[in-house]
């Protein structure tokens, strides 16, 4: 395949996105407009000789307001760089078939969703090869490429208390009420979950019938293939109870013969098995998982068990962070896998033994919006690493690794926009806690153009989860608050991820708790180094980040002025109300609301709202069912009955994932903004 960017422009753009120092003269700061130039590479997917990189493409829409999504592929080298197939609507999941000469993936045709099409390499036709009832996921080739294997919802109906009478002919009655007997009904941006479950497919890869192999009201995970393809490995809660909240997070290991539909638990404890691979020579399956101890947060292990379930071991990495994304080498002697390490997410590898390398830092850069972790990466049959890297700088390129040798980037998606903006300097801010003594990390963003010998306000910014963790990845959001004059704070508080399972269950039974001490340190660090000053304080976050605002702002008096973005104000309400509120009785707090009324009640942020003098903006998507809306008009209830200085931001029809689309990301900003000025004037 051919160029399309000469040699010569080419490593000029990888200089500009490799050294972002090397801008244009007086480059103009990142502004609300360049949100919806952003690119960022997704789910990089290297063919099994090495040469060629299928990966997600993925941007926004100006005119639409919507996300896009298509497939490119490029030359492991960098060349070669064009869209794979003519299509325009969304596409992904690309996924090559075992000899290199097809690429499966999903996407979307007219009068039938999302469907299984398939490109072949050599003569770049694209072909659509099933016609299914729902949208398929976790496509997965056999060996022998003769088959696809996906997982498909089967739905089912809701179930019917009464029978309504006949209504007249042409009558035009209310619609029938919608009965619920599940646990699990509704999802944050999904909204009512229809009933049915997930199950297991196979269907020719040259196009035929879908064949169900899995059965039972259950729902499955994405299907794996053993060496031979005689069988699939899958992960699922087929347990008994499986919709009861004592049951709910346990998950188990399972193969299915492809041929007789048997299906057989590998394993059988109590926690969360999942996310299992085949070793190339179909001897050993890898699995992560814990024994579930009923805490906040708990670590996930590697574990190895022969492919029939037995021996069952550990692999002691003495690793006390959590693995993901499992890949075996190509001589079934070690495995690959991504884990997050001080904010900074990281690929390795380790043998049988647990001794471990590093081969790339810097995973991801696929959340836009804030700088959580994510990312992913892939592996040729011949050890060539494919992965997305991320920095301060810009979002998701592509990176190669082969041999020993550092990773080289090969994509240069925002070098034009990124290339010729200036960003905020983004620095690492290490500090002690004075509550215990621990130590802790959080970054700074400093605004374009920074003067140290001038003070500047301090935005703090708290991160959601909390079990999540916030590094240094490239963040619209925050760079915004940057270029608008602020000095952003962003900490890693204790309960956060990627500093190991105590730190992060500091939080068990007491959330919020240490973490509030742990942001006022680090905001007392930063005025005795002068870089801000104590009236110039002021503090924001979503969902978790929310809730530790509000009770930020209830604890103390010190921030001018405080944006709470979809809080929980009180745990009561919203364990009973939320899509997810099963999930925290015990986990988080000791019990259900009803049992342990007084504990819920000293843990919401609504018990301290007396306390509450600073001005404060309150905002929540109107679909939101992680954090309802009726949690933030809690909020504001209570502050304008108190005549405390107020305002109630709905976004229209935002789920929890308020920034979603790209211009609900910029008017999020810009109401933090013009509500925080409102105090600096």
């Amino acid at each position: 395949m051919r160029s399309i960017v000469p040699a010569s422009i080419f490593l000029l753009i990888l200089t500009f996105l490799i050294n972002p120092q090397v801008q244009a003269q007086d480059a103009p700061e990142f502004s609300a407009l360049d949100v919806f130039e952003l690119q960022w590479a997704h789910n990089p997917q290297i063919s099994p000789d090495g040469e060629r990189v299928v990966y997600n493409r993925r941007g926004f829409n100006k005119m639409t307001d919507r996300r896009t999504s298509s497939l490119w592929i490029i030359n492991s080298d960098g060349t070669g760089h064009q869209k794979l197939t003519s299509r325009t609507a969304g596409e992904g999941n690309a996924i090559w078939s075992p000899d290199g000469s097809r690429i499966a993936f999903t996407s979307s045709e007219e009068g039938h969703g999302g469907e299984i099409f398939i490109y072949w390499v050599e003569s770049g036709v694209t072909a659509r090869i099933t016609q299914l009832d729902s949208s398929p996921g976790g496509i997965s080739w056999s060996p022998d490429g003769q088959w696809l294997a996906f997982t498909m919802k089967i739905e089912e109906s809701n179930p019917v208390l009464v029978r309504s009478p006949k209504k007249p002919k042409g009558a035009n009655w209310a619609p029938a009420p919608r009965v619920t007997t599940r646990l699990n009904y509704e999802q944050d941006g999904a909204g009512y979950i229809s009933p049915g479950f997930r199950h297991i497919f196979v269907t020719p890869a040259d196009g035929g019938t879908a064949l169900q192999i899995t059965h039972g009201d259950f729902d499955h995970g994405s299907p794996v293939w053993s060496p031979d393809g005689n069988t699939i490995y899958f992960s699922a809660n087929r347990n008994e109870n499986h919709d009861k909240v004592e049951g709910f997070r346990n998950s188990e290991i399972y193969s299915v013969d492809v041929t007789d539909r048997t299906i057989t638990a590998l394993t059988d404890r109590f926690g969360p098995d999942g996310g299992p691979a085949v070793s190339p020579d179909g001897k050993t399956i890898a699995y992560l998982g814990y024994d579930d101890k009923i805490q906040t947060y708990q670590i996930r292990h590697i574990y190895l068990m022969n492919a029939d379930g037995s021996n069952k071991r550990m692999i002691e990495t003495g690793l006390d962070r959590s693995p993901s994304s499992l890949h075996w080498k190509s001589n079934s002697r070690g495995l690959y896998f991504l884990y997050d390490d001080e904010g900074i997410t990281k690929l390795a590898e380790t043998d049988m033994r647990g001794n471990m390398t590093v081969h790339a830092e810097h995973i991801g850069g696929t959340s836009i919006g804030r700088p959580y972790g994510g990312g992913s990466y892939s592996v040729s049959n011949n050890g060539v690493l494919v992965m997305n890297i991320t920095s301060p700088e810009h979002p998701a390129e592509l990176a190669v690794k082969r041999n020993n040798r550092e990773p080289q980037m090969i994509t240069s998606l925002n070098s034009a926009l990124l290339g010729n903006r200036t960003l905020g300097k983004v620095e690492d801010y290490r500090y002690t806690s004075t509550l215990d003594g621990i130590d802790l990390q959080g970054w700074l963003i400093y605004p374009p153009n920074y003067d140290a010998d001038q003070s500047y306000p301090l935005l703090v910014e708290i991160h959601g989860g909390p079990i999540s963790n916030y590094g240094p990845r490239f963040t619209p959001e925050l760079q915004l608050f940057a270029a608008a004059g602020y000095v952003v704070f962003y900490p890693n508080m204790r309960g956060s991820t990627s500093y190991g399972e105590e730190f992060g269950n500091l939080l068990y039974h007491d959330y919020p708790g240490g973490d509030y001490q742990d942001i006022m340190d680090g905001v007392d660090g930063l005025i005795e180094k002068g870089i801000t000053s104590e009236n110039s304080l002021y503090v924001t976050g979503g969902s978790a980040g929310g809730i530790m605002t509000a009770w930020i702002i209830g604890k103390n008096n010190r921030f001018e002025s405080a944006a709470v973005i979809k809080p929980v104000m009180n745990w009561i309400s919203k364990t009973l109300v939320a899509d997810n509120y099963y999930g925290y009785a015990e986990y988080r707090l000791p019990g259900q609301p009803w049992e342990e009324f007084e504990t819920y009640w000293k843990y919401s942020p609504v018990s301290l709202v007396g306390n509450i003098e600073t001005p404060t903006l309150v905002m929540v998507g109107t679909e939101d069912l992680r954090t309802p809306l009726s949690e933030a008009k809690q909020l504001y209830g209570a502050l304008k009955i108190r005549e405390i200085e107020t305002a109630l931001v709905e976004i229209p029809g935002s789920s929890h994932n308020i920034a979603n689309r790209p211009s609900q990301l910029i008017t999020k900003v810009d109401h933090i903004l013009a509500w925080f000025e409102k105090s600096r004037n």
